[in-house]
C-alpha cells in the first residue's frame, strides 16, 4: 500500500511539472521551460528603452527575444554543447567575471560618498577631464611597425607628418591616412600633460600589435565640464578609484589566507 502511495505521488508530481503555464508569475512556456516575469523585468530594464516607445510592443519584441534565445539554447544542450569542456570553461570564466563584478560594484553602492575636499583634488589632479577638457581634431598616418631599429628611429626623430610619410615611403612601409577625434578625458593625466605641449604639427605616435598610428593636433575645441557634470564625474572617478583600491587590498588579504599549490614550474613569476 505504501508503494502504491509513493508511486502515485511521484506520478501526480510529474504530471504537475509537466504541464507547466502561462500564468501568474510566468509569462511564457518553451517545451515546459518557464520564462518568468522577473527575466522578463530585466530584459526590459537593461534594453534602455526611450521614454515614447509603445511599451506593450517593446515588451512583446522583448519576450519573443527571450523565447527564441531559449529554443537555441535547448538545442545546444541537445547537441551536448553544455557538457563539453570549452563550455564549462568559458561557463566557469563568465560565472566569475560575474561575480567579481557583482561584488565590485556593492562596494562602489556602500562607499560613502566624497566629500567636497577629495572631489576639488580630483579636478586638481585630472584637469583634462573638468576645467581643461578638449576635443581634438586629428590627422592620423597608420601603418605596420618597422621591425627595423634604424627606420623606427628615424620616424621617431620626425617633426611633422610630412617628415614622417616621407621616411616611411622610403623605407618601402604603406600606410594609410585617417581623420578622427579625441576626447582628452580618456587618457591619463601625464600622458595630456605631454601631448597638450607639443610643437604645433609634431606627431605622437601609438603603437599597438604589430601596428603604429600617428597623428597631428589640428584644431583643439575647448570643451570643459559645467560644475554639475564635474561634481557627478569626479564622484564617479572617485568611486572607481575607490572600487579598485578595495578589490586591490582584498586580493591582497586573500592571497595571505588561502592555501595554494602549483604544479611544479607553473608557480607565480618572481617580483
Amino acid at each position: 500500500m505504501r508503494h502504491r502511495i509513493i508511486l502515485s505521488l511521484t506520478v501526480a508530481l510529474l504530471a504537475t511539472a509537466c504541464d507547466r503555464k502561462a500564468e501568474g508569475q510566468t509569462v511564457a512556456v518553451v517545451n515546459n521551460e518557464e520564462i518568468t516575469a522577473a527575466e522578463l523585468n530585466a530584459e526590459l530594464a537593461n534594453a534602455n528603452l526611450p521614454a515614447d516607445v509603445d511599451k506593450k510592443q517593446a515588451t512583446a519584441r522583448i519576450l519573443q527575444g527571450l523565447v527564441d534565445r531559449r529554443l537555441l539554447a535547448q538545442q545546444a544542450r541537445n547537441e551536448g554543447i553544455d557538457t563539453s569542456p570549452e563550455f564549462l570553461n568559458r561557463q566557469r570564466r563568465m560565472t566569475e567575471d560575474l561575480l567579481i563584478g557583482m561584488m565590485a560594484q556593492r562596494q562602489m553602492n556602500t562607499a560613502k560618498l566624497p566629500t567636497a575636499q577629495e572631489i576639488q583634488q580630483v579636478q586638481a589632479a585630472q584637469p583634462q577631464i573638468f576645467g581643461k577638457r578638449e576635443i581634438w581634431d586629428l590627422e592620423q598616418v597608420a601603418y605596420p611597425t618597422p621591425k627595423d631599429p634604424a627606420v623606427q628611429q628615424r620616424i621617431l626623430g620626425t617633426k611633422s607628418m610630412a617628415e614622417l610619410t616621407t621616411v616611411l615611403s622610403q623605407a618601402g612601409v604603406q600606410f594609410q591616412r585617417a581623420k578622427n577625434r579625441l576626447d582628452t578625458a580618456v587618457m591619463p593625466a601625464d600622458l595630456f600633460g605631454r601631448l597638450s605641449t607639443l610643437p604645433a604639427g609634431e606627431p605622437f605616435i601609438v603603437p599597438t600589435a604589430g601596428q603604429s598610428v600617428a597623428s597631428v593636433i589640428v584644431a583643439r575645441q575647448p570643451a570643459p565640464l559645467d560644475e554639475a557634470a564635474a561634481r557627478t564625474t569626479a564622484v564617479n572617478v572617485i568611486r572607481r578609484q575607490q572600487g579598485q583600491s578595495f578589490m586591490e587590498n582584498r586580493l591582497k588579504d586573500l592571497r595571505k589566507s588561502a592555501e595554494i599549490e602549483y604544479k611544479e614550474g607553473y608557480g607565480p613569476p618572481a617580483k
